[in-house]
């Protein structure tokens, strides 16, 4: 295939003609472009000229497969470097993970915030389901829970998940490194083997050096005496480092402490070439980039700063596989860039923790962040004013104070006794109870799309929704009912290769208009097939 693309006495060949023949060729991702002058014009081709020295310009073949990290696609055992991460409650759904998992990508199932028993549902449907094929299931730290953290490890050790995805950490806890450490062995020549991966999520430099380091000797010791790991497996933790890869999470939804991409992925790169020459270890930490990413413009400038795999998050909720309601899906089709807030998080409640969620047709943020204020100004419930607790009832919590206690207690009674014996006798961690029931059951009226309650959906999200509703406006992938995490992972990736392609010829002093340099969303043939 060929296509003109300017005249020969240009410095600098500029397309003018033909930009349909020209977006062809660069879309053929699986040939190389030749960049040929003829007599006539300057020319694009997928077919190498008999006459060589008619080549201006040439970059390689550059299928979708290829960016990011060989290592990475090797030990996940995925055909890309692409990730689907996890989104708490369920969001990240069973559906998600098995879709991703069949598409040669990674997905990460969203454990966070779910009793013990839906998360072992889950696990055994993907033993049933996808059989063989890679996959990660979300640790979040829960230092208000301590024993829900402990039983997800548990289950994870149980079933054999061979990937875990933690976040919300900012410090190495011991059910992390009990899940790592148990699963080091040696082979019978002596080969060190680690079955049990990690991808750590942080935001901070310092966070991820942790990650980057051996699990500490102390701990390990402690496990070894609580009989969870073997003497054996205490040795062999001093050569591996406690994570695989260690995730960049920029300005993402939920938890994030909204760093830019282009800063964080850069530090944490120094950090692990840092601490890869202080340790001398034979395992490199590989690092990825999320938050941010929902166009293939960002996907490529990720790749580019030397990301070994990209992760998505916000794009993913508006899919049909995303286990939360229609009408969500239905607003985070419909945000903007700068349609998202901070609020008070659920989880981490008390210590002032917040988390990136949509303002754009809730009141859940301004409620949530009222909430707090009271926290903060008053000693307990008694101690609110009579308008204030009556704007609480009937404004935000549409029920009395004593009828959610009651909830409270019922729920806390089967998950967690000892917070309501905690809460007895203190006044403040009652009333941080109460607000925290508001901010859990926020986020399940939007899972399950609550009817009456829409002014009170917490919806975690990042600007990067904004950007990819932007970006596939007029396309197939604009509507909601469209949307399937498959279909945005491959047009994400190939439209990265397509930029990073763009930005060759243009390294080369081939200049690409506008109208051809955008890639536009398309469905792709053998869509998912890995």
């Amino acid at each position: 295939m060929t296509a003109t693309i300017g005249t020969p006495d240009f410095a600098e060949p500029v397309v003018h003609t033909d930009h349909r023949g020209f977006y062809r060729i660069l879309t053929d991702l699986d040939s190389p472009v030749y960049v040929v002058r003829t007599p006539d014009a300057v020319g694009l081709s997928t077919a190498r000229p008999a006459d060589d020295t008619s080549v201006i310009a040439a970059v390689g073949p550059l299928p979708a497969q290829r960016l990011g990290s060989a290592a990475f696609r090797t030990h996940h055992g995925v055909r890309y470097a692409y990730m689907g991460g996890a989104m708490a409650g369920g969001i990240a759904s069973e559906e998600y993970v098995i879709a991703l998992a069949r598409a040669g990508c990674l997905g990460s199932f969203g454990a966070a915030g779910l009793i013990p028993s839906r998360v072992e549902a889950a696990l055994r449907r993907f033993a049933a389901e996808i059989p063989g094929l890679p996959y990660a299931a979300n640790l979040i730290h829960s230092p208000s829970e301590p024993a829900m953290e402990r039983a997800a490890v548990e289950l994870f050790l149980r079933y054999r998940v061979r990937c875990v995805e933690v976040s919300a950490f900012m410090d190495v806890t011991p059910n992390i490194v009990r899940y790592r450490v148990a699963g080091l062995s040696r082979t019978a020549d002596g080969r060190l083997v680690v079955r049990n991966s990690v991808i750590a999520k942080v935001s901070r430099a310092e966070v991820a050096e942790k990650f980057m380091r051996c699990a500490p000797p102390a701990m390990v010791a402690e496990l070894v005496a609580a009989g969870h790991l073997t003497a054996e497996q205490a040795e062999l933790a001093r050569y591996v480092p406690l994570a695989d890869d260690v995730t960049a999470e920029a300005d993402s939804g939920g938890h994030t402490d909204r760093r830019p991409l282009t800063t964080l992925v850069p530090s944490l790169i120094r950090t692990r070439d840092r601490m890869r020459d202080e340790l001398g270890l034979p395992f490199a930490v590989r690092i990825g980039a999320a938050g941010g990413i929902g166009t293939p413009l960002a996907a490529a400038a990720a790749f580019t700063m030397g990301a070994d795999y990209i992760v998505t998050g916000s794009v993913n909720q508006s899919c049909l596989e995303a286990g939360t309601s229609d009408e969500v899906r239905r607003m985070l089709a419909e945000a903007g860039v700068a349609d998202v807030e901070m609020a008070p998080a659920a989880d981490m409640f008390e210590l002032g923790v917040e988390l990136q969620v949509l303002k754009k047709g809730t009141m859940f943020p301004m409620r949530a962040r009222r909430l707090y204020e009271l926290y903060c100004g008053y000693p307990s419930l008694e101690a609110l004013p009579t308008e204030e607790l009556q704007r609480l009832e009937t404004q935000v919590l549409h029920r009395s104070v004593e009828d959610v206690w009651q909830d409270t207690v019922e729920y806390f009674t089967r998950r967690d006794p000892g917070r309501l014996d905690r809460a007895a006798g203190d006044p403040k961690r009652k009333m941080a109870l109460v607000f925290r029931w508001y901010l859990g059951m926020a986020s399940r009226w939007a899972s399950t799309g609550e009817a009456g309650r829409g002014l009170d959906y917490q919806i975690w999200c990042g600007p990067a929704m904004g950007s990819f509703n932007e970006w596939v406006r007029d396309s197939y992938l604009a509507p909601a009912e469209n949307r399937r995490v498959v279909d945005v992972a491959m047009n994400l990736l190939h439209g990265a290769a397509f930029a990073s392609r763009v930005q060759q010829l243009a390294l080369c002093g081939v200049r690409v208009p506008p109208g051809c340099a955008d890639f536009r969303p398309a469905p792709l043939p053998n869509q998912g097939q890995p």
